[in-house]
């Protein structure tokens, strides 16, 4: 041990001389220094790992090295606080006082707490924060916010603990109180925090919270005309619980017993209005063909309800409806190409074809789905304006020359891309959008698509497709779409919807690679395809990903008759439940199916992949492809 202690030492110090003496260190050296300064700290040898770390003072990652040492010793109050200052504009700042407010608030440092606290999204941290107020004399402010968190049907996390038991003995605190987070529990599904709450009820108040949880889970007792023969407030609100519970297993039902019974017990205006509220939208979801009427019937629409009612009156078919539906949305969003073409369409069905046509030519020079079936209306050709950014002499070189700029490069060059990665995000949160214009085109240069087009969108820029709508994997694509007898633009379509054409995305439930494959079926296609299936890391290969969602595609395609609308709409939510959607004994225009689809998800991936479509076939420079040929007429179940 003596002998290897030594050899370390000699190591640590040849390096050390080098480091100090030579005149400068190139990065290439630093970069070595860098490493063995990591591997020291991996080891636990502080005194060799700070001797080293101090000759990298002026390295990029240099802030990292600190933190990490930090991080492990927290309880250097000064250290930690000179980092926080100096230090404040890197990455590992917000990083490192994450850590340190957590080891005050076990420790009960809570002036200090309050001291270098920032916002944070952190619950715990929040908790802590509140608490901190509490114990440092501002218990006031400390219970106003103790309120906003209670109402939650969540648990809160145990930093919350000390806080809510304060507010829970405090005297505003009532049985109301426990009542509102009693309902929110129940509807989330949160059973622990139902029955602590129910505990906090008194006697009455726990038999009601009895009947509240037996209505919950037999929805159907609502049908039980003795039940509902008190006239006190509990009991309509319990009533109307259940009629929005039974709605979603049979909506006829609960629309029948709530319409017969709602006028005769105590229920509060407000319960009323969420009620018919949520009755409506369960029919909208349903597309059945009384959602309009219902949604006509609720008082104090919101947004979700006027948007909806639009659809409904789609849906039922009638033009003066879908007319007046529009009229009810507010003036500004009246005028988005969504609303615009549908009023056009009103304009058109109902014999107006000279102001449809003039809504129409305005319309088609958008870059959209709504644009490009305006387009198709008209007969014209689509309007697709590529308008790339362009940089000024000296900007890219001036972005590269910031610090944080300056460590995203090293962390690239030391082949350590997610924490290049997490460097850029943080980086371009200080910049104005003419600088994240130039982060753009600097991320397409190092081929890092997905960054690229997230980085111009906080840009707010829009019309620099090469970068928007990168051609990459182009030989991979046009092979499979040969094979799959496919458009390549459908293809490229649905990866750029799908992944923003980055081969390693995944998606919160699992779906891998360019586009966004679940292994399960995968694995389902290497079979039909006669290929071994071995890891769902295969699928991060671009090759194997773009000739299995090619060959999915294509089965959807083959299913759904060739409707390259409805194959989306089911690469989206799985083909059974678009069979669901279709209708059933009549014909529908597809644009009123798109428009109509229950799930908001869905729609806007519908529309996306064949706007997207549509530019791609430019991008390649082919003309086949129109939105009306992707949207032809749905033939009646």
């Amino acid at each position: 041990m003596a002998i290897k202690h030594f050899y370390q030492l000699a190591l640590v110090a040849g390096l050390f001389f080098l480091t100090k003496w030579l005149p400068s260190q190139s990065l290439d050296e630093q970069r070595t220094v860098f490493l063995r300064a990591e591997k020291l700290l991996e080891q636990g040898n502080d005194a060799a790992f700070l001797e080293l770390g101090e000759t990298l003072a002026d390295y990029p990652l240099y802030p990292y090295l600190q933190y990490e040492w930090l991080k492990k010793h927290l309880q250097k109050t000064d250290k930690v606080t000179e980092f926080l200052t100096r230090y404040a504009q890197t990455r590992h700042a917000p990083l490192l006082r994450a850590k340190w407010l957590d080891y005050l608030a076990k420790h009960g440092r809570w002036q200090e707490f309050v001291d270098y606290y920032q916002g944070t999204e952190n619950p715990s941290r929040e908790c802590y924060y509140y608490w901190a107020l509490h114990e440092t004399g501002k218990k006031e402010q400390a219970l106003h916010e103790a309120k906003r968190l209670w109402l939650t049907g969540a648990s809160q996390p145990p930093a919350c603990d000390d806080l809510l038991a304060e507010f829970i003995k405090s005297p505003e605190f009532n049985q109301d109180w426990v009542w509102q987070r009693f309902s929110l529990a129940v509807n989330q599904e949160n059973w622990p925090l139902v029955e602590y709450l129910r505990r906090m009820l008194d006697k009455p108040g726990q038999k009601n919270a009895d009947f509240w949880l037996q209505v919950y889970k037999k929805p159907y007792l609502v049908k039980d005309s003795g039940l509902w023969m008190g006239a006190d407030a509990m009991t309509g609100r319990i009533f109307a619980e259940g009629i929005a519970r039974l709605a979603q297993i049979d909506v006829d039902l609960a629309l029948l017993l709530w319409d017969g019974r709602k006028h005769y017990l105590a229920i509060d205006k407000q319960t009323l209005d969420k009620t018919d509220n949520k009755l409506a939208m369960i029919l909208f979801n349903h597309q059945d063909s009384r959602a309009y009427r219902r949604l006509q019937q609720v008082s104090g629409p919101d947004g979700k309800v006027r948007e909806a009612k639009v659809r409904a009156a789609l849906l039922e078919g009638d033009w003066q409806h879908v007319g007046d539906a529009l009229a009810s949305l507010p003036w500004e969003q009246q005028h988005e190409p969504t609303w615009q073409y549908w009023r056009a369409r009103v304009l058109e069905m109902m014999g107006n074809a000279e102001e449809a046509k003039k809504i129409y030519l305005q319309l088609a020079d958008d870059r959209s789905f709504y644009g490009f079936l305006a387009a198709d209306k008209l007969g014209n050709g689509y309007t697709i304006s590529d308008k790339p950014v362009l940089i000024a002499d000296g900007k890219m070189e001036a972005l590269l020359k910031q610090t944080n700029f300056k460590a995203i490069q090293e962390w690239r060059s030391l082949n350590r891309d997610l924490e290049a990665r997490r460097q850029w995000w943080f980086a371009i949160e200080r910049l104005d959008k003419q600088q994240l214009r130039v982060a753009a085109k600097l991320a397409q240069q190092w081929q890092w698509d997905q960054v690229a087009i997230m980085t111009l969108v906080k840009a707010d820029y829009w019309d620099d497709l090469g970068l928007r709508f990168p051609l990459r994997y182009v030989d991979e694509v046009r092979r499979n779409a040969t094979q799959q007898s496919l458009d390549p633009a459908i293809i490229f379509g649905l990866m750029r919807q799908e992944s923003l054409l980055d081969s390693n995305a995944v998606s919160p439930v699992g779906a891998k690679g360019l586009m966004q494959l679940m292994p399960a079926t995968a694995g389902q296609i290497a079979g039909k395809l006669d290929e071994t299936w071995h890891t769902d890391s295969q699928l991060f290969n671009p090759e194997v990903n773009i000739r299995y969602g090619s060959h999915y595609f294509a089965e959807l395609l083959q299913r759904f008759n060739g409707h390259v609308a409805l194959a989306a709409a089911a690469y989206n939510a799985g083909p059974n439940r678009v069979a669901k959607w279709l209708p059933v004994n009549r014909n529908m225009p597809a644009d009123i199916w798109v428009e109509t689809i229950p799930f908001k998800e869905t729609r806007k991936y519908v529309t996306s992949v064949l706007a997207y479509a549509i530019i791609y076939q430019q991008r390649l420079q082919t003309d086949s492809l129109k939105i009306k040929n992707m949207l032809a007429e749905l033939r009646g179940k």
